[in-house]
């Protein structure tokens, strides 16, 4: 084996244990964030510290989560050739990555914007790393905890732009946070016998999947519409994107009400790549419709 091709098959390792792929579109979401913040302009150099920054907690995290569950992630088709699973690279290795990375992204994030955006990014770390990732075990609760450092990315890019907590965060924040739950747990359906072989407990009832839970999932994308309108009625966004949230919320919902409707897998395969539509189609609306002071 050549040299390049080990240090290339290694820096795949680290990009795979970081999550990279899922990871980038939690953090395109604190850069809309960012950019919505008024009196904000488009600045290159800005938007690529805080993708670099964004991108270096989210994985130091998703590091952490996969430390954490090695053992668990042996017994699952989809993480089994993860790195730390597969034997590929060992927990301290991991574990030193995680703490670069994370200290790296923190440290970008306060000096290059301001220190309480690199505070409510380690707080994100955290409840994900060591709150979030072994509540899974206990009980249901872990997807409310989850939602939490899932919908700080927003709120990081808000205040990294304004410098302070205010109603426009706050507003973005919600929108992530509640379309979590029906992510959540179409992704929670479909991976159902793999989720309950590693003991994970990520459905709202112990039955497992069935119509309660696809209900409690159309309930959530239902508020999401409404969530969706609040930045036009902030004065952050323009009517434009309040009819694209009316429209793309009514497509969320409508993949929701299918899934009660037959609660299969398909279905919830359906809702689960619904959401990643759902989720693209909003931040680009507010993003392209922000209103110019």
């Amino acid at each position: 084996m050549s040299l390049s091709y080990a240090i290339a098959s290694r820096v795949k390792d680290y990009f795979m244990m970081m999550k990279f792929t899922l990871t980038f579109m939690v953090v395109f979401s604190c850069v809309v964030a960012y950019l919505l913040v008024p009196g904000v302009e488009f600045d290159l150099i800005k938007v690529l510290l805080l993708f670099a920054g964004g991108i270096l907690v989210s994985g130091s995290a998703n590091i952490i989560n996969q430390i954490l569950e090695k053992e668990t992630d042996k017994l699952m088709a989809r993480t089994a050739p993860r790195p730390l699973p597969a034997g590929r690279l060992s927990i301290s290795e991991a574990a030193v990555v995680s703490v670069v990375t994370g200290l790296a992204g923190i440290l970008i994030l306060g000096f290059g914007f301001n220190w309480l955006s690199a505070m409510v990014s380690l707080v994100s770390l955290v409840l994900y790393g060591f709150v979030y990732t072994p509540w899974k075990k206990w009980n249901s609760l872990a997807v409310l905890v989850g939602a939490v450092p899932g919908a700080l990315p927003p709120l990081i890019g808000w205040v990294a732009g304004a410098g302070s907590f205010s109603e426009g965060g706050w507003a973005l924040f919600a929108i992530q946070f509640l379309w979590q739950f029906p992510h959540f747990w179409a992704i929670a359906w479909v991976a159902h016998t793999d989720y309950t072989r590693a003991g994970f407990k990520l459905m709202p009832t112990d039955r497992g999947p069935g119509k309660m839970i696809a209900m409690q999932a159309a309930m959530y994308t239902m508020l999401l519409i409404p969530a969706g309108v609040a930045p036009y009625l902030l004065g952050i966004t323009g009517a434009i994107s309040a009819v694209v949230a009316i429209l793309i919320g009514g497509f969320y919902l409508y993949r929701a009400i299918e899934l009660y409707r037959k609660c299969d897998v398909p279905s919830a395969r359906k809702l689960m790549f619904g959401s990643y539509i759902y989720l693209a189609v909003i931040l680009l609306a507010l993003l392209f419709d922000k209103v110019k002071l």
